[in-house]
């Protein structure tokens, strides 16, 4: 991201008109602006022409399998949970074209795309998220990748969250519901008679206070600074899930033969929609493909998921072949070894494979189920 921490501890304020000439502003820089809004029943992340398409006036119901776009009785933007998309797709695209080739022996690389993007509704969990791909996917971070170049030059616009949906567990995750460090603007919507509607405004890079210098605002008086920092304080509580509180990675390695698997694979369908809307699974694989004429031939990249059948293959078969296995490797990487690997955990807590799970299989369930299962001292804090 462009730009270092800065000094400011001030606030600002934006107006709603404000909002959307910060918009404006990112995209006079040069900035594919990318930010939630309403598309086939359900809030979705693409790029705005301007701030106009934002999702006012509407929230989202969440459960396990459950997701319901729903009208609100006011005009906030910001006043919904995750949608099916995170902002992986974006940095992580689905799918990439890695390079094309003749029959004479003309190599073509794919054309560069290095227009930045700039990234509007970045909640707590999501940037938590972006900076585990950032460790994932680019060790070195002044490679000259594309996908180094993506995060090199990303701005982030984060919202902090004031209103936590029905699977949304992120505050027993550490990832929220205040974001982290690594935006560049953060927003707090709030919204009454009094004051009417409007954004305070934190900054957090030299680059974020640059833009903000563009944008209409004002200063913060010390009422809104602490009635914004109340508001996002309180959504802790509100937490429509909650991970159990015992050292997780342990409790996965005691767990390996545990009861809960063959219940759980009774139940899941193999389908991978957890690895798909999972902002931080970022498993790939190759395709080779050819015209008819096979005078033609390309390679692309595409996402891949531990729960397809193939995943696992070696010479000979397929190491985990059923259903059980797959489930316990995906949710025992999550949550343990992944912290082996990278350092942390691969889990951010914004509810997404609950949300989208066919069947309704929740992540915290399992979890708390594993450590009720087990004897008390193997699931404990180290």
């Amino acid at each position: 991201m462009d730009g270092q921490p800065t000094a400011h501890t001030d606030a600002s304020v934006l107006d709603r008109r404000g909002l959307d000439q910060l918009i404006e502003v990112l995209r006079a820089r040069g900035y594919r602006v990318v930010g939630p809004t309403v598309e086939d029943s359900a809030i979705v992340l693409a790029e705005l022409e301007s701030g106009t398409q934002l999702p006012s006036g509407w929230g989202v119901t969440t459960g396990p399998g459950t997701y319901r776009l729903r009208r609100r009785d006011d005009a906030a933007v910001f006043g919904h949970s995750a949608g099916p998309q995170s902002w992986k797709r974006f940095l992580h695209p689905p799918r990439q074209h890695q390079w094309s080739v003749d029959r004479n022996g003309a190599f073509t690389a794919p054309a560069p795309d290095d227009r930045p993007y700039a990234l509007v509704g970045v909640r707590g969990c999501d940037l938590a998220a972006i900076a585990v791909l950032r460790r994932v996917l680019c060790p070195d971070p002044n490679a000259d990748s594309p996908t180094a170049q993506r995060f090199q030059q990303l701005f982030v616009v984060a919202a902090h969250c004031t209103e936590p949906g029905g699977v949304c567990f992120c505050a027993s995750m550490g990832t929220g519901p205040a974001a982290g460090p690594g935006y560049d603007l953060a927003l707090t919507e709030r919204i009454d008679d009094e004051h009417g509607h409007r954004f305070l405004v934190e900054v957090g890079t030299e680059n974020g206070a640059g833009v903000l210098a563009e944008v209409a605002h004002r200063a913060a008086a010390p009422a809104e600074i602490d009635d914004a920092r109340y508001a996002v304080s309180t959504a802790a509580g509100r937490m429509g899930r909650t991970m159990p509180d015992v050292d997780l990675r342990q409790l996965l390695r005691a767990a390996r033969d545990a009861d809960v698997w063959d219940d759980v694979a009774s139940r899941c369908l193999t389908c991978g929609n957890c690895t798909m809307v999972c902002p931080t699974c970022f498993c790939t694989t190759s395709e080779d493909i050819t015209d008819l004429t096979g005078e033609h031939a390309e390679r692309w990249q595409h996402w891949s998921s531990c729960f397809e059948p193939d995943f696992s293959h070696l010479h000979g078969g397929n190491v985990r072949t059923s259903g059980e296995s797959r489930y316990r490797q995906w949710m025992s990487h999550k949550l343990g070894t992944w912290f082996d690997q990278f350092g942390s955990s691969g889990c951010v807590g914004c509810g997404r494979c609950i949300d989208w799970c066919p069947v309704g299989i929740d992540i915290t369930e399992e979890a708390a189920r594993l450590a009720q299962g087990l004897p008390a001292d193997s699931a404990e804090d180290p």
